[in-house]
């Protein structure tokens, strides 16, 4: 896929491009270096990702009481990057003292609340490579004593190396279990990531279009979003046969191509 010279051409043709991504392991400033590694001009404010969607979500538009500003992550290293952009403190995430298998002691001090701290008022799950036992112990309980509950996104699954891994939505699936009811997602195709797209690129929607390899959260994204187009390519998850398939409930971009450099033929 020649996706630098179709970059280019679009660059050139004076239309804005955002790179849109539910990837919240990386930050934007990441995810500019893997863009220009790739040989994609690509500015940092040119990134949107769930991790600093839902940053901006915490920080501008979520009301907390002053002392419950805190934020307890279940996640990588991007999330923790874009917190600290806009100034919010956040516990768990990478630190060492939740990456550990959970101790009896552990039971009790969670139990008893002696364990959390009184600050956590948002419990934010994304992508987490080093999930475990105690840290869905942790955002349960901070989330039973009134922590608001985000989740970076809800894929299902993580494509890598042609294969299906979990996703975001595999991590907090344990947590809406126990609780009982979905978080509030700040990814792709929830409507709360598009407004704040929108907020922030001052865009006309009917003319933009919507490029992505995912029918349940790109083109559903640009679908819902009121999005002029909807382009889907086939270098992902959704295949050929989920574009043919017929049914009025089924999600259909209005075109499809096998990679993005057929845009050049």
């Amino acid at each position: 896929m020649n996706l630098k010279v179709s970059q280019l051409n679009i660059s050139n043709t004076g239309k804005q491009i955002v790179f849109v991504t539910n990837n919240s392991t990386k930050s934007r400033a990441d995810y500019k270096k893997k863009l220009v590694a790739m040989g994609i001009p690509a500015e940092e404010e040119e990134v949107f990702g769930s991790a600093y969607s839902a940053a901006i979500y915490i920080s501008r538009i979520l009301t907390l009481p002053p002392d419950r500003r805190t934020v307890f992550v279940i996640g990588e290293t991007g999330i923790e990057t874009e917190l600290d952009s806009e100034s919010i403190r956040h516990i768990g995430g990478t630190d060492a003292s939740v990456r550990r298998d959970i101790t009896s002691e552990d039971y009790a001090s969670i139990a008893s609340g002696s364990a959390l701290d009184p600050s956590v008022g948002v419990v934010l799950v994304g992508l987490d490579f080093h999930i475990n036992y105690l840290k869905l112990s942790l955002a349960y309980h901070y989330v039973q004593r009134g922590a608001v509950f985000l989740a970076t996104n809800l894929d299902s699954t993580l494509p890598s190396s042609h294969a299906l891994f979990p996703g975001a939505g595999a991590i907090s699936f344990p947590l809406v279990r126990m609780l009982g009811r979905e978080p509030v997602a700040l990814g792709k195709p929830s409507q709360a990531m598009m407004d704040a797209i929108e907020g922030k690129f001052r865009f006309s929607r009917e003319k933009a279009c919507m490029v992505g390899d995912r029918l349940d959260t790109d083109i559903k994204f640009g679908i819902e979003g009121g999005l002029g187009g909807t382009l889907a390519v086939l270098t992902g998850v959704s295949k050929r046969e989920d574009m043919e398939a017929e049914g009025e409930d089924l999600v259909k971009p209005m075109a499809f191509v096998d990679k993005l450099g057929d845009l050049l033929v």
